[in-house]
């Protein structure tokens, strides 16, 4: 898995606290931007992380590129809509050198099951050339690839929407995969906006467990703000 944060909004915890403050101030946004000390800034975002009002977060974005996951692991991502997703297509691009797979951890460290998916992998990838050979189109010859084919995709998400994807993807309990994901997303936009990002993470960071009786019962330490 290689992850890289492509583009952010230039200061994002200044155009954050920008477009909250402009909602009581006399002045354009232009102008606070370029005026707002810091420690206003800071007692800005202190209020909008404290209250809740997370509107105002939507103003950063970030743009993520995503090579080395499977298939698998984006029909999960696509189901947060809020987010923009271009993908490498299957229907357009042939893969006449085989199949790249996302092994996971669990077969790999047992010789049975990894021999097991390996012939699979390999009936699918033969199976796949013959009916390219046969001028099937790559859209139809698709079907048969696996979940574990390896993919790229760039996704687009507003720091709001960021902080949920944390909050639920980053739990223990989310598929290792895109927990994977998740935590190296985070560590790319925590140096961006420190404040924003400062307790981003799965809901035990900052708060108890919400799983219930499905709790990992790993204990978490709490951020404790100044």
């Amino acid at each position: 898995m290689n992850v890289e944060l492509l583009y952010h909004t230039p200061d994002p915890e200044r155009a954050i606290a920008t477009a909250a403050r402009l909602c009581y101030a006399p002045v354009g946004a232009s102008e606070l931007m370029e005026t707002m000390p810091v420690e206003r800034m800071a007692s800005v975002l202190s209020t909008i992380m404290k209250g809740g009002h997370f509107s105002t977060l939507e103003h950063a974005s970030y743009t993520f590129a995503i090579d080395g996951v499977s298939r698998a692991l984006t029909h999960q991502l696509v189901r947060h809509r809020l987010a923009s997703f271009n993908q490498q297509s299957q229907r357009y691009v042939k893969f006449k050198n085989g199949i790249e797979v996302v092994k996971p951890h669990t077969i790999a460290e047992n010789a049975e099951a990894e021999a097991v998916f390996d012939e699979a992998i390999k009936q699918a990838e033969e199976a796949y050339a013959k009916l390219l050979a046969l001028d099937i189109p790559a859209e139809d010859a698709r079907y048969l690839l696996p979940n574990a084919a390896e993919t790229k995709i760039v996704v687009t998400m507003n720091a709001r929407e960021l902080l949920h994807f944390f909050d639920v993807r980053c739990c223990n309990r989310a598929q290792w995969e895109i927990r994977e994901l998740a935590h190296r997303m985070l560590e790319l936009v925590r140096p961006t906006a420190p404040y924003v990002f400062a307790d981003a993470g799965a809901p035990c960071v900052r708060t108890s467990c919400p799983e219930g009786k499905m709790t990992c019962g790993n204990p978490f330490p709490k951020v404790v703000r100044d």
